[in-house]
């Protein structure tokens, strides 16, 4: 469970949609407008600026790369030795029929390969624990860097392409980490040796071995292309498939009600016929290389053979060299192949780190002045003073806001969507600061108070309730973490839950999955409010808390929030009769400013813009419930 709250109704990391949402909202990913929705990235746009910031997490393991960078040498030369080792043992051992000197040489060449195997073991477990730890702080980094971001970048940001830098991006670069380092090291000094132990044999036959070279780049570069490319059409279209696959299993429900089965039989089965085509074209381009590396190999190999059995019989060479130069041709080749696909792997990486960095750059929340309080003993007195505020530069959200709200009262926010009620409630929580104008509490700029202070007096309660796949009792306990089991349970009945609770299989210990699915709304809304109450917040808000309940489960609703609300300046912004009738005051919003105030009755009495909305969204349900 994370370990900072974000806000009271835990509207923590992991959280499936915005918690306030300003204007222009679209659904979960997408904030105010001119938000920046950021792409993934095939090439990184600036890969030196990035190689050189990856450094600074290899840096601090830099002797551990120095030690695994000689081991690879090492083990590479080693290598390098057998085929040399062979050609001596065929002219001075085999050939002269010196049996004896044979055996001591399959002796030294047999300990020669276990140590060689004992070095490579050595390098890959010190390789593993390395990149362990460099992709550990990286991830590390980049989660805490997303705590201390603001709201307005997750508004702005499609939570997937987050969740993607998370997961996705950072296990690339685990992959590649973990293959390059070791291989493109290795890959480079098995060239270099290669061609230097050859041309120390013979330096016609090493011209001899290279005709097959620029064959083999050809090769490697062009399928590498187009199996890269393959294999990326085949990525887009998998994302498709299980987007449609994911969207029809969330709306499984309303696909029976109408039913649509076939219809989305038929959808799926488009999008998995294309995978089917995309999938094979990339698998068939995957699986040219290895015959076409064999055909270069083959070729290799009779060349070779050909030239330097001439050779041999011409005693320009010896036959042990022209066998050493046989194993050295087709070892030439494997790095060669290895170093592009390396290649294509570390430009994959560099794009991935990139994008991470790109959100380690992002503003933080702005620091806390030094001067900055902690409250103590709030009486809840709240304060908007000349408040201006837009999401988007020129674009005016709230204009000239004020009001003013005793300890203890009530205030219910109405107006249209869009009118600004939840920006008021979102510049209260500080997940953005007003433009111009000041927010007081008891007095106190919230500027100049404590972030972590200044959300540790706030309960909120929200429609879309967000719980976490853990225990009910430990999802309670997130409003305050060192609530006892008795505290827990004792909120959970003045929020009306516990007679829920106690029929689940297993009680309190029962742990919910994806957030909460297998409980009901209102449910879920009773374990926010029991998280509240035990939080025993100072200002309490409500966002449409009881919208989307039976009227049962509101009636419960209702009873557990005036428990709570006794005694706490509370924020309502509610769709339902009785919260906004028994309100203190009640502020009518439209267009970014308060055009109304006053209680309920006041407002019906002067029959202005309150009313008509009233008597337009409220009239046919009051006349409903007066009948029952």
């Amino acid at each position: 469970m994370p370990d900072r709250r974000i806000q009271k109704d835990i509207q923590a990391p992991g959280f499936r949609g915005p918690g306030f949402r300003g204007p222009g909202f679209r659904g979960p990913g997408f904030g105010p407008p001119g938000g920046h929705f950021v792409h993934g990235a095939v090439k990184a746009e600036n890969p030196k600026e990035t190689l050189k910031r990856l450094w600074e997490y290899l840096k601090p393991h830099r002797l551990k790369l120095l030690f695994i960078f000689s081991l690879v040498i090492v083990t590479s030369l080693l290598m390098l030795a057998g085929p040399y080792l062979i050609g001596r043992a065929i002219d001075n051992y085999i050939i002269p029929k010196n049996f004896r000197g044979l055996l001591s040489l399959v002796i030294f060449m047999g300990c020669l390969y276990i140590v060689n195997s004992l070095l490579m073991w050595l390098q890959g477990y010190i390789s593993i624990r390395t990149v362990q730890s460099i992709v550990f702080n990286l991830r590390k980094d980049l989660f805490n860097k997303l705590q201390s971001l603001p709201l307005r970048f997750f508004d702005s940001t499609p939570h997937g392409d987050v969740m993607s830098r998370l997961t996705n991006d950072i296990d690339t670069i685990n992959m590649s980490l973990g293959t390059s380092l070791t291989q493109f090291f290795s890959g480079i000094v098995s060239i270099i040796g290669t061609i230097f132990i050859m041309l120390r044999m013979s330096h016609i036959l090493t011209l001899v071995s290279m005709i097959v070279v620029p064959l083999t780049l050809l090769i490697t570069t062009v399928v590498s292309s187009r199996t890269r490319e393959s294999f990326l059409a085949n990525q887009t279209i998998l994302g498709q498939l299980n987007g449609i696959a994911e969207e029809n299993i969330n709306g499984l429900k309303v696909v029976k009600i109408f039913a649509r089965e076939e219809k989305e039989i038929e959808k799926f089965q488009s999008v998995n016929e294309e995978l089917r085509k995309a999938g094979t074209r990339a698998q068939i381009f995957a699986g040219v290389m290895g015959p076409l590396m064999n055909v270069v190999n083959n070729l290799s190999f009779a060349i070779i053979a050909g030239f330097g059995g001439w050779f041999a019989a011409k005693s320009i060479v010896s036959v042990g060299t022209v066998a050493s130069f046989i194993i050295y041709s087709r070892q030439f080749t494997r790095p060669i192949n290895e170093l592009a696909n390396l290649f294509n792997m570390i430009q994959s990486a560099i794009a991935s780190a990139e994008r991470v960095f790109r959100v380690m750059d992002e503003p933080p929340e702005l620091v806390d002045p030094l001067d900055a309080v902690e409250l103590k003993d709030v009486k809840g007195e709240v304060e908007f003073k000349n408040v201006y505020f837009s999401y988007k530069e020129g674009v005016p959200v709230l204009k000239d806001i004020n009001f003013y709200v005793k300890p203890g009262e009530t205030i219910a926010l109405v107006g249209p969507t869009g009118a600004g009620k939840t920006t008021i409630v979102n510049l209260l929580t500080r997940f953005y600061d007003v433009d111009s104008g000041c927010i007081l509490i008891d007095g106190i700029d919230i500027r100049k108070i404590k972030r972590s202070c200044l959300r540790s007096l706030l309960g909120i309660v929200l429609q879309d309730t967000y719980l976490f796949s853990v225990s009910i009792k430990d999802n309670i306990r997130y409003g305050r973490l060192d609530a006892t089991d008795e505290e827990v349970i004792e909120a959970a009945r003045l929020a009306n839950a516990e007679h829920f609770i106690l029929r689940l299989p297993k009680g309190y210990d029962t742990v919910l999955t994806d957030g909460g699915e297998n409980l009901s709304q209102g449910q879920r809304q009773l374990l926010a409010i029991a998280r509240a109450i035990l939080a025993d917040p100072a200002i309490l808000i409500l966002d449409e808390a009881t919208s989307n309940v039976d009227t049962k489960t509101e009636k419960q609703i209702q009873s557990a929030m005036l428990n709570l609300m006794k005694g706490r300046t509370s924020f309502v912004i509610a769709h339902r009769l009785s919260t906004i009738r028994n309100a203190d005051m009640i502020l009518v919003i439209n267009n970014g400013e308060i055009v109304e105030r006053g209680t309920h009755e006041e407002l019906l009495k002067k029959k202005g813009f309150y009313y008509n909305l009233y008597m337009s969204q409220f009239g046919i349900e009051e006349k409903v419930t007066e009948a029952v």
